[in-house]
């Protein structure tokens, strides 16, 4: 092992079904260090740390820790547990409704007899000593979520754990509470806990990590020095662009450029429930433009607010010039606003269901299930949208389930259709479908906007991005950052508006 090192993960492979999640990666993390695990949606930073947990069974590879003499095995938590490895969740998994003195020691005291009252006194001389101001008599349930973590951490730091993986922790934290984490993340780096830190948001790797490890595509990109590198370059590391290449994108398909007129949708102040800053945003007539930035910038918390998927918080909007309140889907709907969601499994498919009623499920919605359609209605729209998006169905009576995910994307596509939206704003629409069907349905967006469709565009692919908007609006940390359009809409504009401005 390295000099200093307490953990160090050699060669480590994991497959699924024929799928390689990792390929031969290292990691090693040294003791009193914070060391930051980077990469996008798929790079293999969850399957590590579910080997590391015990959680998945390695394939091939090492796992050496400075406390035993050769490689070790870890076949369960229970197992990571025991050789000091302990994870706190994004989602906090103890017992809300207990005290904070019994969630620290929960299942640790079989067979043993303790008082309440020298638990209690236990707990507090811990949450002292790690500066968390909460009474160890009260309910966790009660408590905020940083303070959650914080007791979750409290009870990995008294069951001796050497290594601490923090899984996502700041992302339901305000700025406050996330520097109380810090603060204590910065305590325990002092007594020679090595931490390792999941995040998504740039600028707290910066403010609090010593090092960071990229990941992409299931393979090791490198272990890098935080001083050693620029944001700019971390962007491109985990994107897989590389700086001297950065040409735009050519394409044989046209971009659609609309002549300026009057928004068709207009916020100012807009925010929500999920934590973003208040953003201001509009889209013309015949406009495609799109949010961009790294997985958990808060794009799709962006367009979730815009359909009042998520609970509005404030804010004013405008739809044609004229004042209306959007705040839950309906209102969007009425008012002429389509929404694929991201995740067409959760949010979209009712995979039970026919592809004809999938269709037709917005519009029956719109109009109200008092006025339900004819069989031979329905039949007739669904049977326009499959011959319209070339949709692969022996039927529009067949189970949505049973299509593949490229089809029961173009079927969710052509529910929105139906509803003849004004404005269509599509979550990742090309996710997980093959390159035919994502080129079909980027065509698909410009023919829309060619006709005076406005359209937003989300995707994870910047070239993508670049190859069907004329504005980008570039997303950090849950906050708009910066706007793109015309010349400015390269990669490499894209990527130094994500790490802040910097240059090389």
């Amino acid at each position: 092992m390295r000099e200093n090192s307490i953990l160090e993960m050699r060669g480590i492979y994991k497959g699924f079904a024929g799928v390689q999640a990792l390929q031969n990666v290292d990691f090693t993390l040294c003791k009193g260090e914070i060391h930051a695990l980077m990469g996008e949606n798929g790079a293999g930073k969850s399957t590590l740390i579910k080997v590391l947990t015990g959680v998945y069974p390695k394939d091939a590879g090492e796992i050496y820790l400075n406390s035993h003499s050769g490689a070790v095995q870890i076949r369960s938590p229970q197992d990571a547990q025991r050789l000091g490895i302990s994870t706190v969740y994004q989602e906090i998994s103890l017992c809300p409704n207990l005290s904070v003195a019994e969630n620290i020691f929960l299942a640790r005291t079989k067979g043993k007899t303790i008082s309440w009252k020298t638990m209690n006194q236990k707990a507090g001389a811990l949450l002292d000593s790690l500066g968390i101001a909460v009474k160890p008599t009260q309910q966790l349930g009660s408590c905020s979520i940083a303070v959650q973590q914080m007791v979750a951490i409290a009870r990995a730091v008294d069951m001796e754990c050497s290594v601490l993986i923090l899984d996502e922790p700041t992302s339901s934290l305000d700025e406050s509470e996330v520097e109380k984490l810090f603060l204590l993340m910065r305590q325990l780096k002092a007594r020679g806990v090595g931490i390792i830190f999941v995040t998504h948001f740039l600028d707290q790797v910066y403010e609090v990590c010593d090092k960071i490890t990229v990941l992409r595509d299931g393979t090791l990109v490198g272990e890098y020095e935080i001083a050693e590198l620029p944001r700019v370059k971390l962007v491109a590391k985990m994107l897989g662009k590389e700086l001297d290449d950065m040409a735009d994108i050519k394409n044989d398909i046209p971009v659609y450029h609309k002549d300026a007129a009057a928004p068709v949708y207009e916020a100012e102040g807009i925010w929500s429930i999920e934590g973003i800053q208040p953003f201001d945003f509009h889209i013309n007539r015949g406009e495609v433009n799109g949010f961009t930035g790294l997985l958990g910038s808060g794009r799709s918390e962006c367009v979730r607010t815009i359909f009042g998927a998520d609970k509005v918080m404030g804010g004013s909007v405008r739809m044609d010039g004229k004042p209306v309140t959007i705040r839950k889907p309906m209102d969007a709907m009425k008012h002429g606003i389509a929404y694929l969601a991201e995740d067409r499994k959760r949010d979209g498919i009712v995979g039970e269901l026919s592809v004809r009623d999938n269709i037709i499920l917005a519009l029956q919605v719109k109009t109200g299930f008092f006025k339900p359609f004819s069989k031979a209605k329905a039949t007739k729209f669904a049977e326009e949208y499959i011959k319209l998006l070339d949709i692969k169905t022996a039927s529009v009576h067949t189970p949505i389930q049973s299509l593949s995910g490229g089809n029961q994307q173009k079927v969710i596509l052509a529910r929105w259709l139906l509803t003849k939206p004004k404005y269509l704003i599509l979550d990742e629409p090309t996710r997980g479908i093959d390159v035919g069907t994502k080129v079909d349905i980027q065509k698909l967006v410009l023919k829309l906007a060619s006709e005076g469709m406005s359209v937003t565009f989300i995707s994870s692919e910047t070239d993508e991005m670049l190859r069907t908007c004329s504005r980008l609006i570039v997303m950090r940390d849950r906050k708009v950052v910066g706007e793109l359009s015309g010349a400015e809409l390269t990669q490499s504009a894209i990527m130094n508006t994500i790490a802040g401005g910097e240059k090389e």
